[in-house]
This record gives C-alpha cells, sequence and structure tokens, in this order.
C-alpha cells in the first residue's frame, strides 16, 4: 500500500479558526483593565464568574506580573450569571448587584462592564443602570467578547465614559489627554505614561494622563478641557480621540508610537511647538539639557554595546506601538539590523499599510524589516525559524525560541510577559533607550 506525503508537515499543520496563545483578551478584558487602571473606579461584572477571574494570569500577570488592585479578580463584584439566567434574563440579578456594591464598596465610579450572555440573551443593562444615576457615577461599557479584542475594549471603556460622564468644559490652553496607551496590554504603561507627563511638565505642556492618576475620576472628568489630543498609535485609541472631537470639539493628533530615545523624543517635543504654539526657546533648552545627559551616559554603555551587539541582527514581536518605537531606536541609534517586525496586536486592515510604512522609512539601517502581522503564536515560530538572528524582543512566548533554536538573546518587551516584574520600568523618552540596553546588557552577561 503506497504512502501519502501531506501538504504540510506536522508542526506546520493548523487547525482552522483555533489560534496559538494570542496576545491579547478579549473585549470584556480590556475595559475590565482600563477600569482597574482608573483611580477610585470599582468595576462591576455582569457576566460569568470566570469572566474576570480568568484575567487574573490572561492580564494581570501577563503585563510583567502585576498585581490587581483592591478592586480586581476575587474582589470584584460579579453576578456570576449561570444557566438559569441564560433562560430568564439577568436584569434583576444585575440590579441587586449594583444596589449592593454601591453600598459597600467605596467608589469615585462604577463601570458596569457586560459580556457575552448579557448580550446573547437581551438584558438591557442600559436601563437598568440608568435606574442608579444620581449618587456615584455610574456607566455601563458593553463589552461583549465577540465584538473584539482587549484594544477594543479599551475603546469602549472611553466612549462609554465620553458618552455617558462627560460634559463640555472650557478648554484649557497647553492641556493635553494621553490616549493609545492601553493598560496592561501594554506592558510598560505605567512608566510609558508618567515619562511623556513629565517631558511635557517640563516644557509647560500639562498632561491628563487619566490612567494612574491619584483622582481617576476628576482626570476623566477633566477630559473635555484639553486643547489637543495626543493618540500615541496609529489605530488604538482613534476612535475615542474621533468621538471626542465630534462631541467636544478636541482635535486629535496621532503619535505612531511613545518616542524612544533622543532622536525621536526630541522630534516629538519639537512637533509639539509648533503645534501648540509653545515657546520654541524653552524647549530647546529642555532638549539640549536632555540629549547632553542622554548622549553622555550612553557613553557608558557603548564599549558593551559594541562587544555584545554590533550590528546585531534583531526580530521584534510586539504590539504595533512597541514595535515601532523599538525598531527605530534600535536601528537609528544603536545600529541594530532590524531583519523581522511580526506585528501582534491585530490593527485594522485599512492602518496596515501605514503601520508598515512607519516600520520601513525614515530607517537608517541598510537592512529593512520583513513586518508580519500575527497572533498565533505557533505561526510566529515558524517566521522566527527563517532568520538568522542576535537579538529577539518579544513576549516571554519566544524565550525558549530565541534562546534555545536560535541561540539568540532574548528581552521580554510585550504582552505577555511572565519572566520579569515591570512596575514602572520604561523605555520611553531620552533615558529609555539606555535602560533597553541595560536589560539587553543583562541577557548578554546573565546573573552572577
Amino acid at each position: 500500500m503506497g504512502t501519502v506525503t501531506p501538504l504540510r508537515t506536522k508542526e506546520e499543520t493548523f487547525y482552522p479558526g483555533v489560534v496559538e496563545a494570542p496576545r491579547f483578551s478579549c473585549a470584556l478584558g480590556g475595559a475590565y483593565m482600563s477600569t482597574l487602571a482608573t483611580f477610585g473606579a470599582v468595576p462591576i461584572l455582569h457576566s460569568g464568574a470566570g469572566c474576570g477571574m480568568s484575567q487574573n494570569f490572561g492580564q494581570n500577570f501577563g503585563a510583567g506580573l502585576n498585581g490587581a488592585g483592591p478592586n480586581g479578580n476575587t474582589s470584584t463584584p460579579c453576578s456570576c450569571l449561570v444557566e438559569e439566567h441564560a433562560v430568564f434574563g439577568g436584569e434583576e440579578k444585575l440590579r441587586d448587584l449594583i444596589k449592593t456594591t454601591t453600598e459597600l464598596v467605596r467608589g469615585s465610579l462604577y463601570a458596569v462592564i457586560s459580556g457575552c450572555v448579557p448580550a446573547l440573551i437581551g438584558d438591557d443593562v442600559g436601563a437598568v443602570v440608568k435606574e442608579y444615576r444620581g449618587g456615584a457615577p455610574v456607566i455601563h461599557v458593553n463589552t461583549a467578547g465577540f465584538i473584539g479584542n482587549s484594544y477594543k475594549g479599551y475603546e469602549q471603556y472611553l466612549e462609554a465614559v465620553i458618552d455617558q460622564l462627560l460634559t463640555p468644559q472650557p478648554v484649557v490652553r497647553k492641556r493635553v489627554n494621553i490616549l493609545g496607551i492601553v493598560p496592561y496590554q501594554h506592558v510598560f504603561w505605567k512608566g510609558n505614561l508618567q515619562t511623556i507627563k513629565n517631558l511635557l511638565e517640563k516644557i509647560g505642556v500639562q498632561a491628563n494622563m487619566i490612567f494612574t492618576e491619584n483622582d481617576g475620576l476628576e482626570a476623566l472628568q477633566s477630559i473635555p478641557s484639553a486643547e489637543l489630543n495626543l493618540v500615541f498609535s496609529p489605530w488604538s485609541g482613534i476612535n475615542p480621540a474621533r468621538k471626542l472631537e465630534e462631541k467636544f470639539g478636541t482635535p486629535f493628533v496621532v503619535i505612531p508610537s511613545v518616542p524612544v530615545g533622543p532622536k525621536d523624543t526630541s522630534a516629538f517635543l519639537r512637533f509639539l511647538v509648533r503645534r501648540l504654539q509653545l515657546r520654541r526657546t524653552r524647549v530647546e533648552k529642555v532638549i539640549a539639557a536632555e540629549e547632553h545627559r542622554a548622549y553622555r551616559f550612553t557613553e557608558y554603555m557603548a564599549d558593551i554595546a559594541m562587544m555584545a551587539l554590533p550590528h546585531a541582527y534583531t526580530a521584534i514581536v510586539a504590539d504595533t506601538g512597541t514595535a515601532i518605537g523599538l525598531t527605530r531606536y534600535g536601528s537609528n541609534e544603536l545600529g541594530w539590523l532590524p531583519e523581522v517586525v511580526v506585528v501582534t496586536d491585530d490593527p485594522p486592515e485599512e492602518y496596515r499599510e501605514e503601520i508598515i510604512n512607519h516600520l520601513t522609512e525614515g530607517l537608517e539601517s541598510a537592512v529593512k524589516p520583513q513586518v508580519h502581522f500575527e497572533i498565533d503564536s505557533h505561526k510566529i515560530r515558524l517566521l522566527l525559524r527563517e532568520h538568522t538572528l542576535q537579538l529577539v524582543l518579544a513576549s516571554s512566548l519566544e524565550k525558549h525560541i530565541a534562546v534555545d533554536e536560535l541561540s539568540a538573546m532574548q528581552v521580554s518587551v510585550a504582552f505577555p510577559v511572565y519572566d520579569r516584574l515591570i512596575v514602572d520600568r520604561t523605555y520611553a523618552g531620552y533615558r529609555g533607550g539606555l535602560a533597553l540596553m541595560e536589560d539587553v546588557a543583562y541577557k548578554y552577561g546573565g546573573p552572577l
């Protein structure tokens, strides 16, 4: 009897509709994490019990071993829907849950986040939520999992805030909102936000970064007072920015990524001089001081950088913003050769050509990266095997293939990160590039 040769080898055989270890959660997860990132906000889940608990390892731990805070995971109020509610509806249980939560759990804002079951059975969650308006603010975020991923959930949270909470305010000159940095999904989100805020303060711009502010409700309510919205992503955060422009007339600009290193950071600040009509002399003084320090301290790492990674062939596997920022810094300031970039946050098709341009144009390198859009971890491994690499900047999921199969150094810089604790670490700004090189050099030498 003859043998049949398969069209694909065993390791290349994929199962239709199955994705191995995607790099994000569902829309509920994104809205849930955004609520937890808003200090003083209390999430109320109208879903099955597992929808909240699964985010512990799926989102919190995956963001650099982060915890969920006082209102996350087992402390989150949840309607815990079961078969009975799928038949008879869950509105009455939600009504009781909101009442007891607002009485027992102290919060400045309550966000009712509804999942797949309420959407499928037709619960009128919005109508139930309206019954509790008048005390502390209560909003409804409709995040059925089939609507989209956690990046979509982040946008839905902000859009719910815009529609249900915000009112017109006088515009404050030189105040901006920071959008596009998604809590937990961007593993350096806390450090990125603080670095941007600190930089803007030095040039006379007040940044409302919303997440991690001491009074989250006040930060949210201040959104309409901004002169400009800065979206630090080619796609994530644009929908809320458009809604703010339609409702309050606030213009927005898209910054492709959080700037990494002196070149892109200085270019960002000079852009704001023109856009916000700032005093150029003040901004240039800040730029000169920051560049001097950054390049002076770069001298301390120069020798190890040349010994460890002279013109290293590099792979970057990350969300769009992280991939753009690290590709540009590695190419334009460290001399790395960007061999391949895999974008893992599944951006909509209409943004992909522009993303490719950001990743390939304006690079001071003879090597232009191959750019792939992929969320399947198995397919990503197959892509990496096609290249000879010295450095892999990726997630923890690429750690073993980089080290064991490709004999390359690997640093976890993108979701999910399970092999390092990230609190306020950041690669943003003038000093961020130095932090990146510290992490790379640690992998080169290893612990003593």
